[in-house]
């Protein structure tokens, strides 16, 4: 079973839609004990970092993905999702993340050039670092949808993929089976869609 969070915090029917073209018939629950239950565990996230991280933390929820990506469970973070597996968060303020995967997540501003816009949004190339099963269906140079106003740094032993804006952004993120992606594979087309199937693969 395939399951995406609903934390309340999440972009949830174009994810389980790009989920279903893979084959997959995802669950979208905030139930902990389905949570638990799971093969794989997608963690969407849109909007405010200490919000989210909030609201993982009072429902419980974020205990339950915490402990099952400890278990070896595979672990996919999107946008948001991605920068709450790391430490911590330095937007509007410092916030603890899920801790996962060591690192933190601060503002673009004043780290690139003043002329780019904030938030970054469109398409933008990957560069693959390192071997990932995330990107077993993919290739150097894929063009990938991003939309965000904070990125991860401190974190380099952990980078699979980054990209260009300005500066090096880190665009994807593995820690053993917890992996990170910045941008929003299911509105990335097919080479997002292609992605989202190696995850839906990946056996624990």
């Amino acid at each position: 079973m395939t399951v995406i969070v609903d934390y309340g915090c999440g972009n949830l029917f174009s994810l389980a839609s790009g989920v279903k073209s893979v084959g997959v018939e995802p669950v979208v629950t905030g139930d902990p004990e389905k949570i638990a239950a799971a093969k794989r565990i997608i963690l969407p996230g849109v909007g405010a970092f200490e919000d989210a991280a909030k609201k993982l933390r009072e429902s419980g929820l974020g205990e339950v993905v915490v402990s099952r990506a400890k278990a070896g469970v595979p672990l996919l973070g999107i946008c948001l999702g991605m920068q709450l597996l790391f430490e911590k968060s330095f937007e509007y303020g410092e916030h603890d993340g899920l801790g996962l995967i060591p690192g933190k997540v601060v503002p673009f501003e004043g780290m690139i050039p003043k002329e780019l816009k904030i938030p970054q949004i469109g398409w933008n190339a990957l560069k693959l670092k390192k071997e990932s099963e995330l990107f077993k269906y993919s290739k150097d140079g894929d063009y990938v949808y991003f939309v965000h106003s904070f990125h991860a740094v401190d974190c380099d032993e952990f980078v699979t993929a980054t990209t260009e804006y300005g500066i090096e952004v880190t665009a994807a993120v593995q820690r053993g089976s917890v992996f990170g992606a910045q941008f929003h594979p299911e509105k990335s087309g097919e080479a997002g869609i292609r992605m989202l199937d190696a995850f839906c693969s990946i056996r624990n």
